[in-house]
């Protein structure tokens, strides 16, 4: 058996070669002019900017602190050439900071970008829910409702990770049942910048058991085809998330850009 790209290759595969730009062919069709099929392959540099995003998000690599990449390449069992286009993706999301001729590192949570976050944030989750309530079908309401019973028995065990993650798939789905593509775009984009926030609000008094309750209402309004409802409740829940943010965070002053 022989290997390519560290994989093994079974008799009926190794009759297969790979051009310069990572697509594979049968050897028998070279020069036939037949069509190449193209390998499907999550980037080594994808795959670490995942793992690394996903510690960041849970404190396992802590605001302000350096990325020393060796510790970074030994744990996540990657050189440093992707673990240095992984830190670059995540620059790109505000959550590393690449510095001149030093170590790059997580970068800090700020108070004052905090509430304009989340206030963007609700908006688009405000209009994602008003066209959701017309627009969900009804496979969309019943994944509603199996999720929200998921997380309710999460939050009842104290399991914070795996309701974190359900809590995420929940406002995912409600913008993906607006069915249009570019508001899940715009959300896509700051959501990567607000999860860790996200993450942390749920450590604040009462914050947890408020958006188990909060999540409920909401889904009430989708089932009844309440659009007006059900933005504002959803709306409302992202801004008290932000807000429950600030009172993890140091109690410095909170500066919002000039009207």
């Amino acid at each position: 058996m022989r290997r390519y790209f560290g994989q093994d290759m079974s008799p009926k595969t190794a009759n297969l070669e790979f051009n310069e730009a990572g697509h594979v062919r049968k050897k028998s069709d070279v020069g036939t002019g037949r069509k190449t099929v193209k390998l499907k392959r999550t980037g080594l540099h994808e795959r670490a900017a995942a793992r690394m995003r996903d510690m960041i998000i849970r404190g396992e690599l802590e605001p302000g602190s350096s990325m020393q990449e060796t510790r970074l390449s030994e744990a996540l069992g990657v050189s440093r050439t992707p673990l240095r286009e992984a830190m670059k993706l995540l620059a790109a999301e505000g959550l590393v900071e690449l510095r001149p001729n030093r170590s790059p590192r997580i970068a800090e949570i700020e108070r004052d970008r905090i509430l304009e976050l989340f206030e963007a944030l609700a908006g688009i989750e405000r209009l994602a829910a008003e066209l959701a309530a017309q627009r969900a079908t009804e496979r969309d309401l019943q994944r509603l409702r199996l999720l929200q019973t998921r997380m309710e028995n999460y939050h009842r065990d104290g399991k914070l990770d795996d309701y974190f993650a359900i809590n995420g798939e929940i406002h995912g789905l409600i913008v993906r049942a607006a069915r249009n593509a570019p508001l899940r775009e715009a959300h896509e984009t700051l959501l990567s910048r607000a999860e860790r926030a996200r993450y942390l609000a749920l450590g604040a008094e009462r914050r947890w058991s408020n958006s188990v309750e909060e999540h409920a209402a909401i889904l009430a309004a989708l089932e009844a085809r309440d659009g007006e409802a059900a933005g504002r409740l959803l709306s409302a829940h992202v801004q008290r998330t932000g807000t429950a943010l600030l009172e993890v965070l140091p109690k410095t002053p909170i500066s919002r850009p000039a009207a």
